[in-house]
């Protein structure tokens, strides 16, 4: 038994060093630039891709980065938007770092890069709610909150070109709540208390009551 306990220890101990920080509880740079290496790889990776829409016509067969230009890598939708949040909150943390220059930054800036393709982000539009208004939708808005809340130039460009998108999710999201009959409790994407938690966030910082 003691010699499965150190083994154990010996094996966390190892994990936990690979993010520990300089200080317990805060993020350290070197663990910021894994995860920024991971989200650049995934927001660029168009395939393998998990569409799920309900398609009206030929003109809904098409591949992801016709149908959601801004937000097509990583899977689905969903994991793109949020891959793009985590981009953010890693540039607004440390704003010094250097995946900032090398990657993050311009892949959210450039001229031929997402900002201009907002506008048919939304996977298949009203059609596709299921699924996207208590997980992907919620974490649209709380990529246009951590926008909204990040003091930087760049940030006040990205806010506007989102805004767009970012009324269309929360008109979405006002006509998909009250049609829940009751919360979702499973510990899936369509689990409602974690989505209502991103949503509160947004609420609270755009001042949005109701």
């Amino acid at each position: 038994m003691f010699r499965r306990i150190a083994v154990s220890c010996i094996f966390l101990a190892g994990a936990f060093q690979l993010v520990a920080a300089e200080e317990p509880g805060v993020l350290s740079v070197t663990a910021a630039q894994r995860f920024a290496d991971l989200a650049l790889a995934c927001v660029h990776k168009e395939y393998p891709n998990k569409i799920s829409h309900v398609l009206a016509s030929d003109a809904d067969v098409k591949p992801p980065r016709e149908l959601t230009p801004a937000f097509c890598g990583c899977f689905d939708w969903h994991s793109a938007v949020h891959g793009h949040w985590l981009l953010v909150r890693l540039m607004r943390t440390f704003p010094d770092a250097l995946f900032r220059s090398e990657g993050a930054g311009r892949d959210l800036t450039e001229p031929n890069g997402r900002a201009h393709r907002l506008r048919g982000a939304l996977p298949g539009g009203s059609r596709a709610l299921g699924l996207r208004a208590s997980y992907g939708l919620a974490w649209l808005l709380q990529l246009a909150t951590e926008i909204r809340e990040w003091d930087d130039p760049q940030a006040r460009e990205w806010e506007q070109a989102l805004r767009p998108l970012e009324r269309a999710s929360a008109a979405h999201i006002k006509a998909w709540l009250p049609k829940l009959s009751h919360p979702i409790r499973i510990g899936e994407h369509s689990q409602t208390a974690f989505a209502l938690g991103l949503i509160l966030d947004w609420a609270r910082t755009t001042g949005t009551t109701r």
